[in-house]
């Protein structure tokens, strides 16, 4: 039978094919059947009774609460532009899909030219409030006017700046959008701060000296390069050009720059170009035959008595090289300086903590001090790309910034080849203030798996074991792995690695009950978890993790009979709720009200504005990550509306109206309506603002996509 809707598109179109406007019409039509479908679906729920909702994962709100059956917003509503959005009848705002993509020339010259645009003034006329304090004057790459400015600038927020807390004046100046409370004189303040600074109380921020560095691939890994060559792993490489050794094999000399024994001394000291000389040795024709390396006479050695053994060899093919001429590690005075014993690693005892996962976009530093209210133990910074770390990408080294108040706190890596997260695992011991570094062997993001890093490292155990070696070798903290049950649903391999990771160097091991097909689509496999945590030797921790959404299950799992887990890790009933922290503290069920969410909504503004900054660009970028907590946040149903307590994590709410205005709101799955609470936080959205939700957890279900 001839769909009706494709026959008229053919006759507005002819032979050649359907139109446009007839493709609308067919999409208009598929909407109308879902939309038939969904009302049938609530009429039919109407009779059910509770447990039977909860069979059907459908949320049990008590019939009071619950709406007539109607139209929901669908998820293909998740981007909305408030400008131009056209006024309906109600007066709620409509929303508007744009697909439009710009390049990254087209992008570049925007932001090219919005640095010349009067909504850009110079950082520094803006902190001094001075035409003439800029150094670069005429040439300066950003506008002087400041009259243009301040006539175009949006009027001031409400409050006071979020900066006066501390004893610096507000580094944002004339762009603050609470100037008006600044009671200080511009330029004038106990400690001066930049635009674009950490605020006084956040660490781990990428030294300018060690930037340029890694702009400029001139960055040493003394430590990462020589176990890198115990294993026999080493990549290519660049070394530093400073203090340059030349040698010349052709004549057996060798010209240094500077003395060889103040050169190793110094950077003994330092830590750091170690590697050089490791290289200089390898690069010499020695008139005499090299020391054969010693042949492992005993098979039945671990591969980190054999890593061990490769390091002593290196260390004394070294010292022979000396004896020749070479620059050799004679005077290297520990030779186990390289890779820390077991003993000497520190330890973080994750028993019974309250953990918080680490969670790209929406895991931030103001989210993270939310938590922390609340009562989270141990905190970890969002996913960074190794390869991004070691290009001195600004943006990657913001999400290792860690606040005063995170007392252990850790940074999650993901990369796809050792060399890369040993260094990257170096450099921020060096640079930062942690307690465990974490490798991400779980992400199921395309871009991330198809670059061999993320949950793909599960399929190949040879370059997982080699990562886990290399990285746990050249740091001092210890170091823990998140894992994902497999990569294939119904083929399960963490239990087979996990007895291996403890040998490899791995302190802990975090176990996601699902497999990288999965995503987060089907409930976790707590048994198969509890099965890992069973086969993992003594002295090696394992944290579970998926579907914690209260404090009966955080009991549940950790005080089971089959259960020998350390502790359990929170993410999404976090980001739903990150009052879940006091709940299992407390023992109890809060049922927090719409004015208690929207307190809890003014601290994140505060530490966001704090974070990102209070000039009009930190206030929209504390706006596109309010509206992303929201994203998370409405699928909360309020503990007095519920026929059957707790609230489950698969529940599917029906449209239902809280028990005030607010909360109605809060309840919305519309972006619109995220947007008016930002609004109320924020003051209103500028013209042309776009928002799309960035987590799209099941928006892929073919089964290439894994």
């Amino acid at each position: 039978m001839t769909d009706p809707v494709m026959a008229a598109a053919t006759k507005i179109n002819g032979e050649d094919g359907v139109s446009q406007k007839a493709s609308d019409h067919l999409l208009a039509a598929e909407e109308c059947d879902v939309v038939e479908d969904a009302v049938a679906a609530n009429n039919n729920d109407e009779h059910l009774s509770a447990q039977e909702l909860v069979a059907k994962c459908k949320a049990p709100i008590k019939r009071e609460f619950r709406r007539p059956a109607g139209v929901r917003t669908f998820a293909s509503e998740s981007k909305v532009s408030v400008d131009g959005a056209e006024q309906k009848e109600d007066g709620s705002v409509g929303i508007k899909i744009s697909a439009e993509k710009k390049s990254n020339r087209q992008a570049k010259r925007e932001r090219k030219l919005a640095r010349k645009s009067v909504e850009t003034l110079c950082g520094v006329i803006a902190r001094m409030g001075d035409v003439s304090a800029c150094p670069y004057g005429v040439d300066c790459r950003f506008n002087h006017d400041v009259a243009s400015f301040l006539q175009q600038k949006p009027p001031d927020l409400p409050g006071s700046c979020p900066y006066l807390a501390y004893e610096r004046s507000c580094p944002y100046g004339l762009a603050c959008r609470f100037a008006g409370s600044h009671d200080k004189p511009l330029g004038i303040s106990g400690v001066e701060g930049n635009a674009g600074d950490a605020p006084p109380n956040e660490v781990n921020s990428l030294s300018k000296e060690a930037q340029k560095l890694l702009w400029k691939n001139k960055k040493s890994f003394p430590k990462a390069d020589a176990q890198l060559q115990a294993l026999g792993i080493l990549g290519k490489t660049k070394h530093p050009t400073d203090k340059e050794i030349t040698l010349s094999t052709n004549q057996n000399e060798t010209k240094v720059k500077t003395d060889d024994n103040e050169i190793i001394q110094e950077e003994l000291e330092k830590s750091s170009d170690v590697c050089r000389n490791r290289s200089a040795a390898a690069g010499i024709v020695m008139t005499s035959p090299p020391v054969k390396r010693a042949r492992i006479m005993h098979d039945d050695k671990s591969s980190e008595e054999k890593a061990d053994s490769n390091i002593d060899e290196l260390i004394h093919l070294d010292s022979d090289s000396a004896d020749h001429g070479g620059l050799g590690l004679s005077n290297f005075q520990d030779e186990k300086e390289i890779k820390l014993s077991k003993r000497e690693k520190k330890i973080v005892d994750f028993k019974r903590k309250l953990v918080l996962a680490p969670l790209t976009t929406v895991g931030n530093l103001p989210f993270r001090r939310v938590c922390k209210k609340f009562g989270a133990d141990i905190t970890c910074g969002e996913m960074a790309m190794c390869s991004n770390l070691l290009q001195g990408q600004a943006s990657e080294w913001a999400l290792l910034r860690r606040h005063q108040v995170e007392d252990v706190f850790g940074i999650q890596l993901c990369g796809s080849h050792p060399d890369a997260l040993a260094r990257t695992a170096e450099l921020i011991e060096k640079e930062c203030t942690v307690d465990f570094i974490d490798i991400n062997l779980g992400c199921p993001i395309d871009i991330v798996v198809s670059k061999g890093a993320g949950s793909c490292l599960l399929t190949k155990p040879s370059r997982l074991e080699q990562i886990v070696r290399a990285t746990s070798a050249v740091i001092e903290n210890p170091l823990t792995l998140k894992v994902r049950t497999g990569y294939f649903e119904g083929k399960n391999c963490a239990h087979s690695l996990i007895p291996e990771m403890h040998k490899w160097g791995a302190t802990a091991v975090t176990v996601h009950g699902r497999t990288r097909q999965q995503r987060y689509s089907k409930l976790a496999d707590w048994g198969y978890i509890y099965n890992c945590a069973a086969q993992a030797p003594k002295d090696l921790q394992v944290i579970g993790n998926g579907d914690i959404f209260s404090f009966t299950d955080w009991n549940y799992h950790l005080d089971n009979a089959e259960s020998k887990l350390s502790t359990c890790m929170i993410a999404r009933g976090a980001l739903i709720k990150p009052w879940i922290f006091t709940e299992i503290k407390d023992q109890r069920h809060w049922d927090i009200t719409s004015g208690e969410r929207l307190n809890i909504l003014r601290d994140f503004v505060h530490y966001g504005l704090e974070h990102w900054g209070s000039d009009s660009k930190g206030v929209e970028t504390t706006r596109r990550f309010l509206l992303e907590s929201l994203s998370h946040a409405h699928r909360y149903i309020p503990v007095g509306l519920l026929e059957v307590i707790p609230q489950q994590l698969n529940w599917r709410p029906p449209s239902y109206v809280g028990r005030n205005d607010l909360e109605t709101l809060m309840a919305s799955d519309s972006a619109a309506d995220w947007v008016r609470i930002s609004e109320m936080l924020l003051g209103p959205v500028p013209s042309g603002f776009m928002f799309t939700p960035k987590h799209k957890s099941n928006a892929y279900e073919k089964a290439e996509n894994g």
